[in-house]
């Protein structure tokens, strides 16, 4: 080998001369090399071409040298393993031959590289889940923002025919026999170099109904309805690289309280029950996310309270979300909420609540007809104390103010995800009634309720049982839209729902909620019935009276979209 390489140049002399010269030119012996430089082949080249010829040979071997060099520089370190130990040695060469000594030379291997940390709960597809929407693909997504648009628009005929078409007892569903726009939602996530933010709009029908839920607004000065009502998601932050990721937001996020999420694409039904619907959708604070592992959330709130834009009282809200996934099969989650004093007027009263759910998808076979089926059951407790009532009952403290509730959800998916059926229910029992949703009777909301509600009380002691049960039915044809129709029966024990005659006092509201309205749709000035029906003109038939119902049931059907 070392002989060829020094004869190399020699070939190639060869190879250009043999144009003019007719030697042969084969591998030869050292000898046969000497001899051939004494034949008349030879003297039959002229000079300039004997000259040129050696010039190219003396450039041809500097490339060489070099290139030897180039090589040696680059080359990376092979590994060789002997019998003695396992050391670097430099790289094969010709002039450098391996030694018979070394035993094995193995291929360059890199070093093993650091395993790259899971995202959270990214190594398993959680669309399944209840809450979660079951897109999987961005349309356009950059490295600064990812957008998110969604669209809810629905329509809803009550059984109960209310003439002003107004339906109360719910967050979801608002009006009967009309089509309505439930959401406009155009926003989407900005991250760069670590820094988080989100923004997404609420326009449509939560834009008027959600706020209406919060009386934090009444206590003090500036119009943070107006401010906040065309924002459901509204934060920034910053994600620090620790353990699996920590997340600090601060500004409007979303709450998982009762497990549905707050748009309605991302559910297995539109109406939820009760734990659900009168649970908060939102909170306004600063959130902690902490993932310890790539399976387990643990994040501590800090809230201005329950659902709350402002601080009903002094003091802010405290609480929590614990979410782990130990199998993909398997979702558990526990939220829990303490020390806020959210009934505006009323300082002393303290709220503690705890909300905690489980989902498990037990079947799935994505090629048969009936391709997955899932549960979720969600448990609720909680209770008020101080200011005149009592989590254990009538005792010193006062009458019992309490809240238990659960809810279970059975899914259905059929034909590869295209078709969903979803049926359910559950039940409450809410003494005091601090969590039932107000129905909206001439126009009462959170914070007028708070001095009074005349037609439903909201005082100590009011009884509220409630049970409700829904079929839904999704055709998904793409997943970015979902076609839903949906039957629902609710029930209480207390008249709650709208009847035929509506909730609304002749000649519409009248700006005095708080007050009796006199059966010509004005107001009597009066909060107790007696000197209503005096301010009115005198007798019952003198007071408006809404039509409240036990029973009510309704078909649902609804359009929405999400990219």
């Amino acid at each position: 080998m070392r002989f060829l390489m020094q004869n190399r140049w020699r070939a190639t002399l060869c190879g250009l001369v043999l144009a003019v010269t007719q030697p042969l030119c084969f591998a030869q012996t050292a000898s046969e090399a000497a001899n051939q430089q004494n034949s008349s082949a030879d003297q039959q080249i002229s000079p300039a071409i004997l000259k040129e010829l050696e010039v190219m040979r003396i450039r041809i071997d500097e490339l060489e040298a070099e290139l030897k060099k180039h090589k040696a520089e680059t080359q990376p370190t092979t590994v060789v393993a002997s019998a003695k130990a396992t050391v670097p040695v430099t790289p094969f060469s010709t002039s450098a031959p391996i030694s018979q000594e070394a035993a094995v030379v193995t291929h360059q291997t890199p070093q093993p590289a650091i395993p790259a940390k899971i995202e959270p709960f990214s190594d398993a597809d959680w669309t399944w889940l209840n809450g979660n929407p079951r897109t999987k693909e961005i349309f356009w997504d950059t490295k600064f923002f990812t957008p998110e648009i969604r669209a809810d628009v629905n329509y809803v005929s009550d059984f109960n025919h209310p003439t002003d078409h107004s339906i109360g007892g719910s967050s979801e569903l608002f009006r009967s026999s009309e089509v309505q726009l439930e959401q406009l939602g155009v926003g989407g996530d900005f991250h760069y170099d670590n820094v988080r933010a989100r923004l997404m709009t609420q326009l449509g029908m939560y834009s008027a109904t959600t706020p209406r839920n919060d009386p934090s607004v009444g206590h003090g000065q500036w119009d943070l309805v107006s401010a906040y009502r065309y924002v459901s998601e509204a934060y920034g932050g910053y994600h620090f690289n620790v353990l699996h990721g920590v997340n600090v937001d601060a500004g409007i996020f979303l709450s998982y309280i009762g497990l549905f999420s707050y748009y309605n694409f991302d559910n297995w039904a539109y109406q939820p029950s009760y734990v659900s619907s009168n649970t908060p959708w939102f909170f306004n604070g600063v959130r902690v996310q902490i993932f310890p592992t790539a399976h387990l959330k643990i994040e501590p709130w800090f809230i201005n309270g329950w659902q709350a834009y402002a601080s009903a009282n002094h003091r802010p809200g405290l609480g929590g979300q614990i979410k782990w996934t130990p199998f993909p099969w398997m979702n558990i989650i526990s939220n829990n909420y303490g020390l806020g004093r959210d009934d505006l007027f009323i300082p002393n009263r303290r709220r503690i609540h705890t909300d905690d759910s489980i989902e498990i998808k037990y079947f799935d076979r994505p090629d048969s007809r009936l391709d997955k089926m899932a549960f979720s059951l969600t448990a609720d407790a909680g209770c008020e104390y101080g200011g005149g009532v009592s989590c254990y009952g009538n005792k010193a403290g006062g009458p019992k103010q309490s809240f238990l509730g659960f809810m279970l959800y059975n899914r259905f998916w059929f034909h590869r995800d295209l078709f969903g059926l979803t049926v359910g229910g559950g039940k409450i029992n809410n003494p005091g009634r601090y969590l039932v949703l107000l129905p909206p009777i001439n126009g009462e909301t959170a914070v007028t309720a708070s001095t009074n509600s005349p037609y439903f009380t909201e005082n100590p002691g009011d009884p509220f049982k409630a049970w409700d049960s829904s079929i839904t039915f999704d055709y998904m044809p793409k997943q970015y839209i979902t076609f839903r129709w949906e039957y629902d029966y609710r029930h209480a024990n207390v008249p709650y729902w709208t009847g035929r005659g509506g909730i609304t006092p002749p000649g519409g509201n009248n700006g005095f909620p708080q007050f009796f309205a006199c059966s010509n749709g004005s107001s009597s000035g009066q909060t107790s019935l007696a000197p209503a029906e005096v301010a009115c003109g005198g007798g019952p038939s003198s007071v408006f009276f809404p039509d409240l119902r036990r029973n009510e049931s309704f078909i649902d059907m609804s359009i929405m979209v999400k990219f």
